[in-house]
């Protein structure tokens, strides 16, 4: 919990600061191309001024002035057209289309000749006022894509320290029951020989044997588990037959098999685990009261297996967290069978795992897919 707050906390500062960097890079942007157009539309009446001195100069007219305020423009684009719209003179301009296109525009100075004739300085930004102008808006992107990567970095680094979590926990587990498994096998053994005939020794001895596969199921998790072709059916059916025993009664789970088998490349053992998970998920949603349909099939290029329940559903605010580790619904329970279950199917079989469909009330549906052995 502490370290969700934690990544938490930095978001909002990183999203808080990106804010204030754009904001302030806007501001001060704004103002200097303010200031910058300002200081062209000056530059820009004193260059018309030199024009209109130069067209109305006489043989007495000194024009080395003039001249060289005319020069000295290496940076604004300007052109000159006279009263019938022909264009006599452009300067910083290397493209016929842009003279056309400024020489056209309404941002210009005309400088009156004489009582009829006139002159027009039409000028466009200069290519640094309007690198200016964009350079806020690569900012925002650059600032953007910075924060989006940082914020990536910090859900990876979450992510990878909840797997070593989860692996550490479920090897210690593995660790743990070893010990104990081995001493009930050994007890089991002088059993055999002091009461062979008692009735309850097999039944003592599949307990023992579902202890060693979780076990194993455990001491998997966190390494790269073998996958071999396996019988979709003959796996659907250990776990029915293994929740059959297990619960009530008034839960009855529906075979919907099609006619062929289906060939899937697995792990059993750990597959086995997702489904038994969904099916006690199914149970407790169905209060220990009603049916879970099983069905698989082949479409195409890919598997699917569901598992439906009549149960109370899911709600839809809660849909999209009931694979994250931790979350659950139940007044008791770690809130890792579903977690741990996304992560077989996905990280073990190249498959994805979803919500299919859950009403409230009505029943959730669980769908995995998998890729075509």
């Amino acid at each position: 919990m502490q370290w969700t707050d934690r990544i938490r906390q930095v978001k909002i500062l990183l999203v808080v600061a990106s804010i204030i960097i754009v904001a302030a890079s806007l501001i001060v942007s704004h103002y200097l191309v303010r200031d910058l157009e300002r200081q062209e539309h000056q530059n820009m009446s004193v260059w018309a001024e030199a024009m209109r001195t130069v067209s109305t100069a006489n043989e007495n007219t000194d024009l080395n002035l003039a001249l060289k305020v005319l020069e000295g423009n290496n940076t604004i684009p300007v052109v000159v057209r006279d009263s019938e719209g022909n264009v006599i003179d452009q300067r910083n301009i290397l493209d016929s289309v842009n003279i056309e296109s400024i020489s056209r525009q309404n941002d210009f100075i005309r400088i009156q000749l004489d009582s009829v004739d006139y002159i027009d300085v039409c000028y466009d930004d200069s290519i640094m006022l309007k690198r200016l102008e964009v350079y806020p808006y690569v900012q925002l992107g650059v600032v953007l894509i910075f924060v989006i990567v940082a914020i990536f970095a910090l859900l990876t680094s979450k992510k990878a320290e909840q797997n070593k979590v989860w692996v550490g926990l479920s090897k210690e587990t593995a660790h743990q029951l070893g010990t104990p498994i081995s001493s009930l096998m050994a007890w089991i053994e002088v059993l055999k020989e002091n009461y062979p005939k008692d009735e309850l020794l097999p039944e003592m001895d599949k307990d023992i044997t579902r202890l060693q596969l979780i076990a194993e199921r455990f001491s998997k998790i966190g390494s790269v588990p073998e996958s071999k072709e396996t019988s979709l059916q003959s796996v659907m059916n250990h776990v029915i037959d293994y929740m059959d025993r297990r619960t009530s009664s008034k839960v009855s789970i529906v075979r919907d098999f099609p006619d062929e088998d289906v060939i899937a490349c697995l792990n059993a053992s750990l597959f086995e685990w997702v489904i038994e998970n969904l099916c006690k998920n199914a149970v407790d949603a169905m209060g220990g009261t009603g049916s879970i349909v099983l069905h698989f099939e082949k479409i195409m290029d890919k598997i699917v297996i569901e598992v439906t329940d009549n149960g109370k559903g899911i709600r839809k605010k809660d849909v999209g967290n009931v694979f994250k580790p931790g979350f659950t619904t139940k007044s008791r329970g770690w809130g890792l069978g579903l977690s741990l279950a996304k992560r077989i199917v996905e990280e073990y079989h190249g498959g994805r795992i979803f919500v299919k469909y859950s009403e409230l009330g009505k029943g959730t549906t669980f769908r995995i897919e998998l890729k075509n052995a």
